[in-house]
């Protein structure tokens, strides 16, 4: 027995019509070749468990659907349509823990060439009144596109004008995949319990799939072993942690903690107060007319009395890429530890910690496609036994007598009482759909992404881009003419685009550049040129 979705609205006004959509249904068609099983993606290519098309089902996918239907049998082209799927359970099946799969080579036609394609863009859209979902011919890996856009339920929302979602804040936050969203529930409606000493299954499997996303967390930064790991709230945590845990306690009146112009706020204000409090100071790595850290200056802020560095590997405002490996073995080379926030990095880049060789890395999971309210902090063993214990309670403890406290080895002495278990779990299904995908099939996508959208927004008359650092990621801040950053952000919203308008939390970078705030498109890996084509058709008709 088959099943079909019936449930779709007739096409509103603004889509395609019935010429339009037949013609599109005949040439989806002509290139479908796999059909759609349950559980998995056409062509196997994306994790099980996925639900890749119910992305379809926009308003008015149903007429798209029959129509599919119809040519399949004036064609009498064999096989079923890909919208029909049998009746299956559809509930979160665990994965069971193996190796990820290889991943091919990336491979990516660039859409971005020569200035021509970058005046006209790629979709060819003659109206800033988007209303259809955008089709995209782009490739991650060899995995089209539109093919990963289909598990993230959200990028098929109609916003109250009636216009597609774009989604480009996602340097504030991404969107999660069907298969997060799975794994939730399933935590939900079978794991359930408390982690660590219970008797009881639940308990049991609780702890299991705790740890499981620990050591995932570990195997996608290229950890040593799960032990290094810290479960904390966010990046925002992470470096408190570090900052009260490891650093407070070494430091006496005059000491001093280098960190960057390029800094968020939460990697500047808890080594504020600090210092404030201990009579430290604070040194700053000055960037470039580019948004790029001058290594040389970096070199000469050493001295005896330098006793931590703190990075950013991507700056939230500009999408400068640190050079990383440098910074740390610069550092170490005057024997001091550096922590790496990698908020901005670890949902774009490859990270490979051991080879970087950072004392502490830590980010955020709701900045990598996994729940909010959790996050992970990377430390070396050393470094993580020398760190004092962060808060106390529960689950840190071995023994507890009214005169003394014995903690619990890292990681547990740094998690005390109940923490985000099922975010936890949350963040490991995160890791592996990207695992499957590959962070560097991802990168080489992006890096084509970013340089399109510069291109494409440099046609903008009187839009001035903030940050042209070489190695850059996708943020794309900028200022228009004449136009304040809050009216721009609003204009965006009223046509289904987000982005964020403001400071950014990071007021030194953009003072610096003599601004208060900018507009911040920021891509992912489900972002598409043809978005971009519309950002730049709604800008230019708002520049006049």
């Amino acid at each position: 027995m088959t099943t079909t979705r019936n449930n779709a609205p007739s096409v509103p006004a603004g889509l395609p019509g019935e010429r339009q959509m037949r013609t599109w249904a005949a040439e989806f068609c002509k290139e479908f070749d796999a059909p759609v099983q349950p559980g998995i993606s056409p062509g196997g290519a994306l994790p099980p468990n996925a639900v890749t098309n119910a992305g379809h089902f926009l308003p008015g996918g149903q007429d798209f659907v029959q129509m599919i239907e119809e040519v399949l049998r004036e064609t009498g082209t064999p096989g079923r349509s890909p919208f029909v799927v049998p009746e299956a359970e559809e509930s979160f099946q665990p994965v069971e823990k193996t190796q990820p799969e290889s991943v091919p080579e990336p491979v990516y036609s660039p859409v971005v060439v020569s200035s021509q394609e970058a005046e006209k863009g790629v979709s060819g859209a003659k109206t800033v009144a988007q209303t259809a979902p955008l089709a995209s011919t782009a490739l991650i890996g060899g995995i089209p596109v539109d093919r990963i856009r289909a598990d993230f339920p959200i990028l098929q929302e109609r916003l109250s004008s009636g216009r597609q979602l774009i989604w480009f804040d996602n340097g504030a936050t991404t969107q999660r995949p069907r298969q997060v969203i799975d794994r939730l529930s399933y935590y939900y409606e079978h794991e359930n319990s408390n982690i660590h000493r219970a008797a009881h299954e639940l308990a049991a499997r609780s702890t299991d799939a705790y740890e499981g996303a620990r050591a995932t967390v570990a195997k996608f930064l290229g950890a040593p072993g799960k032990d290094n790991i810290v479960f904390v709230r966010g990046t925002t945590e992470g470096i408190n942690l570090v900052a009260r845990s490891y650093v407070r306690p070494r430091l006496k009146p005059g000491d001093e903690i280098i960190l960057s112009l390029l800094e968020h706020h939460a990697n500047i204000v808890p080594w504020q107060m600090i210092a404030a409090e201990t009579g430290a100071k604070i040194r700053v790595i000055p960037v470039d007319k580019d948004g790029q850290l001058l290594l040389s200056e970096y070199g000469k802020l050493f001295n005896s009395r330098t006793k931590f560095v703190s990075v950013t590997h991507v700056s939230n405002v500009l999408g400068t890429i640190t050079p990383v490996a440098e910074l740390v073995r610069i550092a170490h080379g005057f024997g001091v530890r550096i922590l790496i926030d990698g908020a901005q990095s670890v949902a774009h880049l490859p990270v490979d910690v051991t080879a970087l060789d950072p004392d502490f890395y830590v980010f955020s999971g709701h900045k990598i496609f996994a729940p909010t309210g959790i996050g992970a902090l990377y430390g070396k063993q050393d470094a993580l036994e020398e760190a004092e214990p962060y808060q106390g309670g529960g689950n840190m403890i071995a023994d507890v007598t009214f005169e003394r406290t014995v903690y619990q080895p890292a990681p547990g002495k740094f998690e005390a009482g109940t923490g985000s278990i099922a975010d936890a779990v949350g963040l490991g299904a995160a890791l592996e759909y990207l695992l499957r995908i590959g962070m560097p099939a991802i990168a080489a996508y992006e890096h084509e992404l970013t340089q399109y959208g510069m291109n494409r927004l440099a046609t903008v008359p009187g839009l001035c881009l903030i940050g042209t650092a070489k190695e850059k990621s996708g943020v794309l801040s900028f200022v228009l003419d004449g136009h304040d950053v809050s009216s721009v952000g609003r204009y965006l919203s009223d046509h289904g685009i987000a982005v964020r308008a403001g400071h950014h939390c990071a007021q030194p970078i953009l003072r610096h550049y003599g601004l208060e705030g900018s507009v911040r498109p920021s891509l992912a890996l489900y972002n598409t040129p043809e978005e971009i084509d519309v950002l730049t058709d709604l800008l230019k008709h708002l520049a006049g």
